[in-house]
């Protein structure tokens, strides 16, 4: 479990802070007293978890571009971070198709940005940077991708966070930066997020309106976990970069046992939901996806602490009780600490 002995007080630069995790992460972290600034665009949805919990009321926020080379290496080395946690990023895989320029610009020059602001920020003993699941050459095999396994991606989105990877091995190696790590987390769920195209704000959508979510490929699967478990992953490998150095200059998955993937049908059912077969088919999407989390559990001591089903419910309830009239900020601070209480 992240250890908030370790981040009170730590300096911590978070790119994406205005984003679903990003926002998670920096109410987590603050909640633990590290010393953060954020630097992001604006919120990309209205309503959005970052306003509804004032996350800028919190920390030191910058909103700028990370394309923005020269401004986000001002504020980087400015602020001289301990740690670095790179969460920015175009993060639709339809959005990828529709603006394949702005995706690979923002997930692969974006990326290229942060590790040389990095480079040149010798106050820095970790940066880790976030990709995804779907940075594997997807065979839509039934066995779970590790590590070593092959990157590819077919769709923009995937095949930018593929490249995300490279260019984090090419700093890590190329320039002799053991501080660079990426993490690889499933599909993350959980409460406060309004994306478009995206399986849970969707279907949250259809339910407050009383009607049945269109699905393009229902019986696709995806290694489902709540953001909290990704999240405490992150924290956790930047807690053992810190003290490991070079042993752990590498990347890492962070995924739900095997027993907790679920069809895109299963997770609408779960949530209370019906659904209807899309009319059009749209691009190409990866029909089977999972990760392998064996290393993370062996040398992180890293485990999902909650089960989908589990996960599923600490998600509806949020979204319900939202909708009832509770407040964002106190729903997010309470799920924290009912999770750092999980034994």
């Amino acid at each position: 479990m992240a250890d908030p002995s370790f981040w009170a007080g730590r300096r911590v630069f978070v790119t994406g802070h205005t984003g679903f995790k990003g926002t998670w992460l920096c109410a987590w972290l603050t909640r633990m007293r590290a010393d953060v600034r954020g630097y992001a665009l604006a919120p990309s949805t209205n309503p959005n978890l970052a306003e509804l919990i004032g996350i800028e009321s919190r920390l030191d926020a910058i909103r700028a571009d990370i394309r923005d080379a020269s401004t986000l290496q001002s504020a980087l080395s400015a602020f001289a971070p301990d740690v670095v946690l790179h969460l920015a990023a175009q993060a639709l895989v339809r959005r990828g198709y529709t603006a394949p320029a702005e995706t690979f610009a923002t997930n692969v020059m974006g990326t290229l940005h942060v590790l040389e602001a990095v480079r040149r920020a010798p106050s820095v003993r970790v940066a880790l940077v976030v990709t995804s699941d779907k940075v594997y050459a997807n065979h839509e095999s039934a066995t779970p991708y590790d590590e070593q396994d092959p990157l590819g991606g077919h769709d923009p989105y995937s095949a930018s966070k593929a490249c995300a990877e490279l260019v984090a091995s090419c700093w890590r190696r190329g320039y002799a930066l053991p501080s660079i790590v990426t993490a690889r987390a499933g599909n993350v769920i959980g409460g406060g997020d309004w994306a478009p195209d995206r399986l849970v704000p969707d279907c949250m959508r259809a339910l407050a309106a009383q009607q049945p979510i269109s699905l393009r490929s229902p019986q696709a699967t995806r290694p489902w976990q709540h953001v909290l478990d990704p999240l405490n992953g992150y924290l956790m490998l930047a807690e053992h970069v810190w003290c490991a150095g070079i042993g752990a200059a590498e990347a890492w998955n962070f995924g739900p046992a095997p027993s907790d993937i679920r069809t895109v049908a299963d997770i609408v059912a779960a949530l209370g939901g019906c659904w209807t077969p899309s009319p059009c088919e749209g691009p190409r999407e990866a029909g089977h996806l999972a990760v392998d989390s064996a290393k993370a559990h062996a040398r992180l001591g890293w485990r999902p602490r909650l089960a989908i089903d589990d996960a599923l419910a600490w998600t509806e309830a949020w979204y319900r009780r939202h909708r009832e009239g509770e407040d964002a900020r106190g729903l997010v601070d309470e799920q924290i600490a009912r999770f750092e209480a999980l034994a």
